[in-house]
Parts: structure tokens; sequence; C-alpha cells
């Protein structure tokens, strides 16, 4: 497989997580949190697709659309139960992260228990022509990624620029609480983008699954890191540096995989993490923050 091949390949793998890193980001921004129960809403919505496509045995778009207003609801449920009071309190950051790690622990739990612990098979979603420039072939499935992949970041990024919602957003990003003197409710506005996070997490459930056809409990974990690595790279809290992030390090991934070794790729990942800790904390996208005193 030639160069451009892996090139593209990687950007199919990178639109995965940089729709998963985009709910990193977007939370961080709001409440400067790393929310490690992310990973797992992929997890989640991968397997409410399994139950309805496979056990229920129901049409595709009904997977689809199932799978992306249960975890949308999900990460709502999950704010307000684990989370809405250490915000409102002003718990320490550790508290909050502590917590995160402990509701990723639960989820994989759960769906152990419900589902068991070995893999399943999940049928080819989606299919159709692969497109062919000269030798260089895209599979449907790195088709799909790369457009739905951009397709939501310029959604959300309308949203977020355009819609009163988004104002609220960014309002209660910058001061909640002249937010809430301003008729903002912090904790409804929290509240959506841990709703919208989750959801564009189970559209990368959905893509993960129509690439790479089988699902586990603990699959959620890796792919949580891998993105969470990508919006630290882009810039952690901006919606355009979670996409880079995802396409840089998906590229990353498939040009190791190809030319180094396939058993250093997850080293490659976060060998790329610490680099960039290192030389540009805030990221490629990122800004530098200054607090006043």
């Amino acid at each position: 497989m030639g160069f451009f091949s892996q090139i593209v390949n990687g950007l199919g793998l990178g639109s995965i997580y940089a729709l998963i890193a985009l709910g990193y980001s977007m939370v961080y921004g709001i409440v400067q949190l790393i929310n490690f129960a992310h990973g797992d809403i992929i997890m989640v919505g991968a397997y409410v697709v399994y139950v309805i496509l496979v056990i229920m045995n129901l049409p595709i778009w009904l997977a689809v659309l199932g799978s992306i207003i249960f975890c949308g609801i999900a990460g709502v449920l999950i704010q307000r139960i684990a989370y809405q009071r250490l915000l409102n309190h002003d718990a320490p950051r550790i508290s909050l992260l502590i917590t995160a790690i402990g509701v990723s622990i639960f989820l994989q739990n759960l769906f152990q228990l419900l589902f068991g612990s070995d893999a399943k098979s999940m049928p080819k979603m989606f299919s159709f022509n692969s497109l062919k420039f000269g030798t260089l072939e895209i599979t449907s499935s790195t088709t799909l990624n790369i457009v739905v992949s951009i397709l939501m970041m310029a959604g959300l990024q309308l949203m977020v620029s355009k819609m009163k919602i988004g104002k609220a957003m960014r309002a209660t990003s910058e001061d909640a609480g002249a937010a809430k003197l301003m008729g903002i409710n912090p904790n409804t506005t929290i509240a959506f983008t841990f709703g919208v996070g989750s959801a564009l997490a189970s559209v990368g459930a959905i893509l993960y699954c129509n690439t790479y056809p089988q699902i586990k409990p603990i699959m959620g974990g890796l792919l949580g890191l891998k993105a969470f690595v990508a919006a630290v790279l882009g810039g952690i809290g901006s919606i355009p540096g979670a996409m880079l992030g995802g396409y840089l390090l998906g590229v990353s991934e498939s040009l190791t995989n190809a030319y180094i070794s396939s058993s250093l790729t997850d080293a490659v990942v976060f060998g790329i993490l610490i680099i960039v800790l290192i030389v540009k904390p805030t990221g490629l996208l990122g800004k530098n923050v200054r607090e006043k005193v």
C-alpha cells in the first residue's frame, strides 16, 4: 500500500478520534473537566447499535438514531448524577477527575455484566463503491468517516458561533457567574454540552463499528485515551483543534503501522502527547489564557 493510501487511511481513523475529541474539548471548554468517562460512552453507543441491529433485528436507521439519542440522554444523566453537585459546590478538580474515572469503571463493569466480556461481531452497516483516483483507492468506510466528521465539525462550529445555546455555552465558559446574572442557566448549559458531546461520541462509535466490526466492554478505554491525546494535540477547548489533532493522530498511527512497527503504534501516540506537553502545552490551536489576580 502506497504512502498516499496510508495518509487517507489515517484520515479515516483520525476522523473517529476527532469526533470523540470534540466531546472532550466541549466539556473542558466549559467546566475545565477532563471527562474520562467519555471514552466509555463510545462503548455504550456501540452496544446500543448491537442491541437494535443484531438482537432486535431492526433497520439500520433506527439503530443509528437510537444510539445517538440514548448516548445524548446518558451524557446528560451522567452530568446530573455524577458531576452537578460537585460543580455547584466548587469541588476540587481532583474530586471531579476521580468521579469521572469511577463512572468509567462503573460503565465498563455494567456492560460486562449485561453482555459478557467476550467480543461481539457487528455486521457491515454502510457499504458503497470505493472511490478511485488513479492508483489511489479510498474505501467506503474511510470516505464516510471523513465526510461525516467534517459535516459534524461544521455543524458544531455553526451552533457555537450563531445559535442562542452556543452563545450561552460561550458565556458560561467565560464566566458562569456573570452568565447567570444575564439569565443563562449554567447547569442547563453544561448538561446540554455533555449531551451533545456524548451524541458525537455515539456517531464516532457508529463509524468505528462500521470500520472495525467488533465490540467489547473495554473498547472505550484506549479509544478515549487516544481521543484525549488528539484533543490535547490540537488544543483542548478548541473545536477545529480537536479535528486537527484527530487527523494528525490518525495519520501518525497509520504511518507507524506501515513503516515502523504495529507494536509501537501506542508508544508513538503517547510519545506525541509528551512532546506536545513539553513544547507547546496549549496544543497547536490552543490559546494561552492568563488569569488576572
